[in-house]
Parts: C-alpha cells; sequence; structure tokens
C-alpha cells in the first residue's frame, strides 16, 4: 500500500500588488499524519521552507475563505467557476501570500482522499501516539528552519 502522496505545482509569490514571481512548491501528504498536508516552497536563493496545515482546511479553503491564526485560505472565482486559490502564512509579523491553481490543488486532494477517505483519518491506528510523533516532527521542523 502506497503511504503518501506528492505533488509539484507552481505558485505566485505575491511579493506587493505590481511584484509577483512563480515558485515551485512541493505538496505532500501521508499516511502517518493522515490529518495534515505540507508545503514546502522553494524561494529563489532561500532554504526551502516547509508548512504543515491541516488537509481539511485546504478543502473547506476551496469553498470558501477559512482558517485562523498563522494559515488563511480563500477561492478566488472567476465568472462561471472556482480558478485560483489564495493562500496567506503568517509567522509573527510576517506575512506571505501565495496563488495557486484550484485545478492541481483538487487533483492532489482527490489523491490523498484515495489514500486515505476524509473523515477516515483516525482508522489508520492509534491516534494520539500519531499525533503526539506528528507534533514533535513539526516541532523539530520548526526549530530546525528557525
Amino acid at each position: 500500500m502506497r503511504e503518501s502522496v506528492q505533488a509539484e505545482v507552481m505558485m505566485s509569490f505575491l511579493v506587493s500588488e505590481e511584484l509577483s514571481f512563480r515558485i515551485p512548491v512541493e505538496l505532500r501528504y501521508a499516511t502517518d499524519d493522515p490529518y495534515a498536508v505540507r508545503m514546502t516552497f522553494h524561494l529563489p536563493g532561500d532554504t526551502p521552507v516547509t508548512w504543515a496545515f491541516g488537509r481539511e482546511l485546504l478543502l473547506d479553503g476551496l469553498v470558501e475563505p477559512c482558517g485562523e491564526g498563522d494559515v488563511r485560505i480563500e477561492p478566488m472565482t472567476g465568472p462561471d467557476d472556482l480558478l485560483d486559490v489564495r493562500i496567506r502564512l503568517q509567522v509573527a509579523g510576517d506575512r506571505a501570500l501565495f496563488r495557486a491553481g484550484a485545478a492541481p490543488l483538487v487533483a492532489f486532494l482527490d489523491r490523498t482522499d484515495r489514500l486515505v477517505p476524509m473523515g477516515q483519518e483516525c482508522d489508520l491506528g492509534d491516534f494520539e501516539e500519531n499525533l503526539d510523533e506528528a507534533l514533535g516532527r513539526i516541532l523539530a521542523e520548526e526549530q530546525n528552519a528557525g
């Protein structure tokens, strides 16, 4: 059985209203942390930065603005359809704003759902043990990045 799903998506890093540039972003979902997705941003000249947040948050952000605190996601619709998604990441006073096409995010989430159907994450085993392990990894990643 496959234990993870990965994809690379090109996103626009919105530096200001006048300036943006495209960057590759790696999306990763793994069964050992079934509630989270990870996005690794490859900014030019910097070491990659990884953010982990709820898979459900990404799914909900395709439909309506959602998220509180460090991660906020909102759809950007056109005349007839969902076109793009805006992702805002924030640490203290620092913010980064990204824009991604909705289609590759939907395709990625569809692949994660085939691996672990939404709502069946707890069927993978001991939730508390997995949560403690996932939180430990996230804290270690944050300390290494800082």
